[in-house]
C-alpha cells in the first residue's frame, strides 16, 4: 500500500457521499477491486467514469454478458479469421500473434500507463465467472497459451466492479474486494444532482418535480421505480415543453419518461384516479 496514492473526491459532474468517497479511496490505498452494488440508476457505472476523470486516467470498459467468460477479458484467439486467411488470404498464417486479440482486462494489463478498468454487471455471467477472475486480478499477469507469452501489468489498474444483485457472488471473490452499497439519493442530494444537470432550472419546477418523483417511488405497486437518470430526462422534456408547474394526478405530463412498464402506468392511473374520486 502506497502512502502517496491518489485520492478521489468526486467530480463536478458526479456528486458523491462521504461513504462512497471513503470506499473508493480505501480500494485505491489497498490496491484492491472496488465492488459496487445498488439499485439501477444510482450511478454505479458512472462511478468508474468519474474515478477515471478525477484521477486523470484512461478508462477501459468490460460490459459483461450472460455468455461472457473470464478468458474473454484476457484475450481471444481468432481461429475463424486464421482459417479464413489460410483458405483465401495471401498472408503468413503461421504468425499466430496476428490472431490474438486482447480483451479489456488484457488491455488494462498491457497498457504502459495506469488505467481504470470497469467490469460492469459482473452478476450477469455464470456463477463461476467471478472466481475465474481472481487468479489474474491477484497476480496481475497472464499467459497467452498459443504464443507462450506472458503479459505482466506494469501498473496495477484501478478495478471497479458493478453488480445489480441478480446473483449471489462467491465468498472468495468478496474477500478480495472493497465493498460499497450506493444508497438511493435522498431529496437534498437529489436537488444537488439535478442542479448539476440543469443549472438554470426554475426553483419551483425543480422542487415540484423532485417531490413528485419521490412520491412516485413510494408507490408500492410499481415493479420498476423511476431512477435518477429518468428524473433528469423527465425534467429535460418538461423544460423543452415550457412547463413551469406540476401536479401529481392522472394528467401528469410525459409520464413515460419516468415509468417504463405497462403495469406501472396502469397502477399509477388507478391510484391517481382513485385519489381524484376520493377528493370529489
Amino acid at each position: 500500500m502506497s502512502a502517496n496514492f491518489q485520492r478521489f473526491q468526486g467530480t463536478d459532474r458526479y456528486l458523491t457521499s462521504e461513504g462512497l468517497q471513503a470506499a473508493v479511496n480505501c480500494a485505491l490505498a489497498l490496491e484492491r477491486p472496488l465492488l459496487v452494488k445498488g439499485e439501477p440508476g444510482t450511478g454505479k457505472t458512472l462511478l468508474a467514469e468519474a474515478i477515471a476523470r478525477g484521477l486523470g486516467l484512461p478508462l477501459v470498459t468490460w460490459n459483461v454478458k450472460s455468455t461472457s467468460r473470464a478468458q474473454d477479458g484476457l484475450y481471444v484467439y481468432d481461429t475463424v479469421q486464421r482459417l479464413y486467411d489460410s483458405r483465401f488470404g495471401d498472408g503468413d498464417v503461421r504468425d499466430i500473434k496476428k490472431y490474438i486479440r486482447l480483451g479489456p482486462l488484457g488491455d488494462a494489463f498491457a497498457a504502459k500507463d495506469r488505467r481504470v478498468l470497469l467490469i460492469d454487471e459482473v452478476d450477469k455471467a455464470d456463477i463461476e465467472f467471478p472466481n475465474d477472475l481472481l487468479h489474474e486480478l491477484d497476480r496481475m499477469r497472464f499467459r497467452i497459451v498459443e504464443t507462450d507469452e506472458e503479459v505482466v501489468a506494469a501498473h496495477r489498474p484501478v478495478v471497479v466492479i458493478t453488480s445489480n444483485n441478480e446473483k449471489e457472488l462467491p465468498d472468495a471473490f468478496l474477500r478480495r474486494c472493497v465493498f460499497h452499497f450506493i444508497e438511493f439519493p435522498d431529496a437534498e442530494l437529489m436537488k444537488r444532482i439535478v442542479a448539476v444537470h440543469h443549472p438554470d432550472l426554475d426553483e419551483r419546477l425543480a422542487a415540484q418535480a423532485i417531490e413528485i418523483f419521490y412520491e412516485l417511488r413510494g408507490f408500492t405497486r410499481l415493479r420498476k421505480r423511476p431512477s435518477t437518470s429518468e428524473l433528469i430526462d423527465w425534467i429535460a422534456v418538461l423544460r423543452s415543453a415550457g412547463l413551469r408547474s406540476l401536479k401529481l394526478d392522472e394528467h401528469l405530463p410525459f409520464l413515460g419518461a419516468l415509468l417504463k412498464r405497462e403495469q406501472d402506468l396502469l397502477a399509477f392511473a388507478e391510484s391517481a384516479g382513485g385519489a381524484r374520486r376520493s377528493r370529489a
